[in-house]
């Protein structure tokens, strides 16, 4: 598994369409394609988050290394240019990629010579090794490597113009600065002779980014040259990073690295499990991210998805099971949810945190209830309840706000007690694809997955409020008045949940997965019979290999391919395309229905396929809607890996057994 040999390497059809990642815990990575070409601006060997975790910025592009094996130079690198011609194409030597723990391996047939190349990051330091093995050779090969390097946001590839930048030697290796009082890059060695370089390197094309509509042509800098000359079985190690003084030391940097990885299968118990979930297990530690806080200095949160994402508070507590409590993390668990509580404002969590540091964005209506959801899990999990006394005036200031109303017209109606919310212009729920002014599927009123949320997070806060001897009566009230009305959402005469009552324009019968939320919460308001019918009409109508649609095929807003530009992609972008963190939703509520573990994991069977395709090791966010659902958006999606890995060990027989031997002491 995540072992490809010379025919799924070598084709660079096939290898520049999978890409790899590597994480520091800071927000920062490094990633590619297998083959080799950047086909996004994204890419790098160092994306350095320069305001932890966000000010993500590319400092060091990639490496172009030259081999000389009996004479002949094997160029490793391959390149797309803006003419439309690959040089060099290196990937015709590669005759292996796989994955060691989570670290890339490359192997290069050179002739009768191997030579190995592996990339990983130092934890919680913006510090990238590239490391060289010749595993085989009848003598010694000389090695040559090209750094490129450049400033930019990762948002943005952007042309050289004149640009001058201060490349300086120092004791081992060289030192760039992009502008003055930027952060440096190192470029550093243990062993390799290094050379200062100006030379700019002009029209690299990105072939995704052209399909995407955006910018698709970079100049890097060509700064450093080292060269070096590796004996059979010997190793040659680079450090790309923003620190002068990082560990040159690659047996013992890869060998924390290692350990790291061991120790994330260890902690959820995972030594026997498949090894396509042993990789989710370690991808999972890739979205955790460091967030301080003056009150919680230790602070983290969850990246949503890379390369473009930061931190998002709905993505956050989706994914907060799946990725901590599921991979035997309480800690961290607890970490995130006080760093979200210290920003919780008129009784809502942040959306998402903007990437140049300005003031969290609160245009949710559901990230708060996932909130509840989240702590109800943790506390499930650790027996923990002094977490809900620290965080009951947050908790009871949320009901508070949500009944009175708070940001965007978001209140329970008096009326029903369900919970409605919206204004135009602004997109609240997580079908929130915006275009400009156009709000996509904006879903004014009361939406089904909302008031699914809303039921569950008040029964949830009535059962911790007797955990802890406080008064249950308005939490257990309200949820009864949500049950008496949840019936409203009911059609009949189709046999499943309108997607949203009193809109605008009158109820949404649109058959849409959110309503899969009224099932596989702990607390359903739904009946029984209803439940079933639910999971039958998403299973006919929604669900495909890789998650469920997010619009039946029938409806003629339908759009079963995502693609083309900003506007076309964001059109389609709920439209139809399938959700891979569905399934983890479907999943539970089939084995609520029907209690057949068995067949509920069937369903999960495709995706832990994908893991060899696309983001190797882990999970895409989205695909089309028709065959054969071709991955698309984030090749690293947060809340897809944590959905699939929570659906997994639910799936398991007497999987409360297994969460039981995880169990952490109570506080």
């Amino acid at each position: 598994m995540l072992d490809f040999g010379r025919d799924s390497c070598s084709p660079l059809s096939i290898s520049q369409a999978r890409e790899w990642l590597v994480t520091n815990g800071l927000g920062g990575y490094a990633s590619g394609t297998v083959g080799g070409p950047r086909t996004r601006g994204y890419h790098g060997l160092l994306v350095a988050a320069l305001d932890p975790p966000l000010g993500r910025t590319l400092l060091v592009s990639h490496v172009d290394e030259t081999v000389t094996v009996d004479d002949r130079d094997y160029a490793l690198a391959t390149h797309r240019w803006d003419d439309g011609t690959v040089a060099p194409n290196g990937v015709h030597h590669l005759d292996r990629f796989h994955l060691e723990g989570t670290v890339p391996v490359w192997t290069y047939g050179l002739g009768d010579a191997l030579l190995e190349k592996r990339v990983w990051m130092a934890q919680d330091e913006s510090t990238t090794y590239v490391q060289y093995r010749l595993t085989r050779a009848r003598k010694p090969a000389p090695l040559l490597v090209k750094a490129f390097v450049t400033h930019q946001n990762h948002h943005a590839p952007s042309p050289a113009g004149d640009w001058q930048m201060a490349v300086t030697e120092i004791g081992d290796g060289l030192r760039a600065d992009a502008f003055e009082g930027t952060m440096p890059i190192f470029l550093r060695s243990d062993g390799a002779s290094a050379t200062p370089e100006h030379t700019w390197y002009r029209g690299f094309h990105l072939a995704v980014e052209a399909a995407r509509g955006l910018p698709d042509r970079e100049d890097l800098l060509h700064a450093a040259t080292f060269e070096s000359t590796l004996a059979p079985g010997e190793t040659l190690t680079l450090t790309a990073g923003t620190a002068p003084n990082a560990d040159l030391d690659g047996t013992a940097a890869l060998a924390r690295r290692r350990e790291r990885d061991d120790r994330l299968v260890a902690q959820g118990d995972f030594d026997d499990a498949p090894s396509a979930v042993q990789h989710l297990a370690r991808a999972a530690d890739q979205f955790v991210v460091a967030r301080s806080t003056e009150d919680v200095p230790e602070g983290r949160s969850i990246i949503a998805g890379y390369p473009w994402f930061g931190d998002w508070g709905r993505d956050t507590m989706i994914a907060l099971p799946g990725l901590t409590l599921a991979p035997g993390r309480p800690e961290v668990a607890e970490q995130i949810l006080r760093t979200y509580a210290r920003y919780v404002d008129r009784g809502m969590i942040p959306n998402r945190f903007p990437d140049d540091g300005e003031a969290p964005e609160y245009n949710t209506v559901d990230a708060t209830l996932w909130f509840v959801e989240a702590i109800r899990a943790y506390v499930g999990t650790t027996g923990d309840t002094d977490l809900v006394r620290d965080l009951w005036p947050v908790l009871t200031s949320i009901v508070e706000w949500h009944r009175k109303g708070t940001r965007y017209g978001i209140q329970v109606d008096p009326n029903d007690g369900l919970l409605r919310a919206g204004e135009p212009g602004v997109q609240l729920t997580w079908m929130d694809a915006k275009v400009g002014g156009w709000v996509v599927t904006p879903r004014i009123g009361k939406p089904v997955e909302v008031n699914a949320l809303w039921y569950n997070a008040l029964r949830i806060l009535a059962a911790l409020a007797e955990a802890i001897d406080e008064d249950a009566t308005l939490f257990t009230e309200q949820a009864d008045r949500v049950a008496e009305h949840f019936s409203r959402f009911w059609g009949e005469e189709r046999g499943y949940c309108r997607d949203v009552i009193d809109g605008p324009d009158g109820d949404d019968p649109s058959l849409r997965p959110n309503q899969i939320f009224a099932v596989s919460l702990p607390h359903s308001p739904l009946s029984d019979d209803r439940q079933r019918a639910v999971v039958d009409t998403c299973a006919a109508h929604l669900y495909t290999p890789h998650g469920l649609r997010s619009l039946a095929p029938t409806h003629p807003d339908y759009v079963g391919i995502y693609g083309g530009g900003r506007e076309e992609r964001d059109g389609a972008y709920h439209q139809g395309t399938v959700w891979s963190w569905l399934i983890g939703p479907f999943v539970k509520a089939h084995l609520r229905v029907y209690d057949d573990p068995a067949t509920a994991r069937s369903y999960l069977t495709p995706l832990l396929r994908h893991l060899n395709g696309h983001g190797v090791g882990s999970v895409s966010e989205i695909f089309d809607g028709e065959a054969p659902f071709t991955p698309r958006g984030t090749s690293a999606q947060a809340w897809g890996v944590a959905q699939l890995l929570a659906a997994w060990l639910q799936t398991e027989p007497l999987p409360h057994e297994k969460y039981e031997r995880k169990r952490a002491p109570s506080k």
